[in-house]
C-alpha cells in the first residue's frame, strides 16, 4: 500500500515529530522499519505491451466496429408517428420499450439489432424510449423496462418483460409469423 509521508506534531517540547514510516497506522506503535519507497505506475509505450501483435487499437487511435456494415438500425418510433408504424402496419410488428438510463435495456439492444438482421421482410422492428413517449407506455400497461411487445394486426398479441436470451424472442417471434 502506497503512502506519503505524514508529519503528525504534537508538541514539538513532548516528542519529535512523528512520520508514517516510523508508525503504524492501524495500531499506533512506533517501529523502527521504513516503510516500502512507491514509484508509481509505469507506463509502456502501446509498441512494447504485450498487446501489440492483437487487434487492441493504440490509445490515440480511433475505435471502429468492424460490424458497422452488417448492423441493421432498428428505428425509434414516437407517440405521434405510433399509430401508422405500429397499429396499421401490414407485417407483424416487434416493438421495445426502453430508456436511455436502463442497464438491461442496453444489454437486450444487440439481440434485438441481431433478430432484426434475422427476420428482415418478415417482421418490422421499432424501439419507443419511455421518457420521450410516455403516453404510448402507459396505453399499453408499461412497468417494467426492457418490455418487448409483438403486434399483428395492430393488436397486442405477446409481450416479453425483462432482458430475456434470443432464443426466449426467438420463440416469442415464431408464434406469430
Amino acid at each position: 500500500m502506497a503512502t506519503m509521508p505524514l508529519t503528525l506534531s504534537l508538541s514539538s517540547t513532548l516528542s519529535p515529530p512523528i512520520t508514517a514510516s516510523s508508525v503504524n497506522l492501524l495500531s499506533g506503535r512506533r517501529s523502527s522499519g521504513k516503510l516500502p519507497h512507491y514509484t508509481g505506475l509505469k507506463l509502456r509505450p502501446a509498441a512494447a505491451s504485450r498487446f501489440s501483435g492483437s487487434r487492441i487499437a493504440p490509445r490515440s487511435a480511433r475505435v471502429v466496429c468492424e460490424a458497422q456494415d452488417t448492423a441493421v438500425e432498428v428505428a425509434g418510433i414516437t407517440d405521434a408517428n405510433w399509430q401508422s408504424l405500429v397499429l396499421e402496419s401490414e407485417t407483424p410488428v416487434l416493438v421495445e420499450f426502453w430508456a436511455p438510463w436502463c442497464g438491461p435495456c442496453r444489454m437486450i439492444h444487440p439481440i434485438i439489432d441481431e433478430l432484426a438482421k434475422d427476420y428482415a421482410g418478415k417482421l418490422k422492428f421499432y424501439k419507443v424510449n419511455t421518457d420521450e413517449s410516455p403516453s404510448t407506455a402507459t396505453r399499453y400497461g408499461i412497468r417494467s423496462i426492457p418490455t418487448v411487445i409483438i403486434f399483428k394486426n395492430g393488436e397486442k398479441k405477446d409481450a416479453v418483460i425483462g432482458a430475456v436470451p434470443k432464443t426466449t424472442l426467438t420463440t416469442s417471434i415464431e408464434k406469430f409469423l
